[in-house]
């Protein structure tokens, strides 16, 4: 077994916007995943232009597209608490393969990971760990000029829907 350690570098930005009017305009900026579209578009004869451009249309204004949403606030109303938070899992397959055809583990922090959620004080929060951090422990230069991108284009689509 080998056991690695490396920093991971958390974002968090709060708002004095609704919950409701962050989880919107971040939802806005998003395409939707569609496994479907994309198996559908490798079987049907191998043309990996067309499915590559099937793919690169599912994305939103953002680049990304939603994989997943998880109410973890209705799962928390299961321990009696209340509490507003959604996690979001969104990414490109475009991006990942980017990274993935260099190194296959770059799959396993793609997609990302978006929390948004209500604090205590009313505010909402909106964090995420940059993709730089993640995929700089596989020192490759060619992956870490994608996490590059995947960090700029992760913070203009935080700002936007907090803003």
């Amino acid at each position: 077994m080998k056991d690695t350690r490396y920093t991971v570098e958390h974002v968090q930005l709060t708002s004095d916007k609704r919950f409701d009017e962050v989880t919107q305009a971040f939802e806005l900026q998003l395409g939707k995943y569609e496994v479907d579209v994309r198996n559908r578009s490798l079987a049907a004869g191998g043309n990996t232009e067309e499915a590559k451009a099937k793919i690169a249309a599912m994305a939103g204004s953002s680049g990304f597209m939603l994989f997943n949403a998880i109410d973890h606030g209705a799962l928390l109303g299961l321990a009696g608490q209340k509490h507003r938070a959604i996690q979001y899992v969104v990414g490109n397959p475009l991006f990942a393969l980017q990274m993935t055809q260099h190194d296959v583990r770059a799959s396993l922090y793609a997609p990302l990971r978006v929390l948004i959620y209500e604090n205590k004080a009313g505010k909402t929060c909106l964090e995420y760990d940059k993709p730089t951090s993640q995929f700089g422990q596989f020192g490759n230069a060619e992956i870490t000029a994608v996490a590059v991108m995947l960090d700029n284009k992760l913070e203009a689509l935080a700002l936007s829907a907090i803003q």
